[in-house]
């Protein structure tokens, strides 16, 4: 028996009701950004089709659809740095969402080695476009090639 998400309701349904109707994009796919629910900080953003949101809520770890390899991943399978969920919420009109995780192993989310996919600052104001990244968190967990070879 497959389950189905409920088509997302009227608009005073969506953000106001109690019933999770997740909005997916034209391509199936819902954003899903990642926080340490320790430390608070953002990990990482991915993707969710509504296969890996369903296998999320049914586990209670996170899974991604992978856009470069179309596939389902448990995000940790290869690594052994998987993502319990400790919540996850929905924006107001249901079309991201947000999970707070623990991370398992050495608490890295980044497949670089690294804490946070979030390593590099972009920079903003006057004249900035166009300057390159600033690293500003290059401090690796794990050795990338000894986890995934390489």
């Amino acid at each position: 028996m497959s389950f189905s998400f409920p088509e997302p309701g009227a608009h005073e349904a969506l953000e106001e009701g109690l019933a999770f109707t997740p909005k997916f994009d034209r391509d199936g796919l819902i954003a899903a950004i990642v926080t340490d629910a320790k430390a608070g900080g953002v990990l990482m953003f991915a993707y969710m089709n509504a296969d890996a949101l369903k296998a999320t809520i049914k586990t209670g770890f996170a899974h991604f659809w992978s856009r470069s390899r179309g596939k389902i991943w448990r995000k940790g399978e290869t690594s052994g740095h998987e993502m319990a969920i400790v919540e996850m919420r929905v924006d107001c009109d249901q079309d991201a969402l947000w999970l707070s995780v623990d991370v398992a192993g050495t608490g890295a989310a980044c497949h670089t080695g690294r804490k946070s996919c979030f390593y590099r600052a972009v920079k903003t104001g006057e004249g900035a476009l166009g300057e390159t990244l600033a690293v500003v968190d290059d401090v690796r967990l794990f050795d990338p090639a000894k986890t995934y070879g390489g």
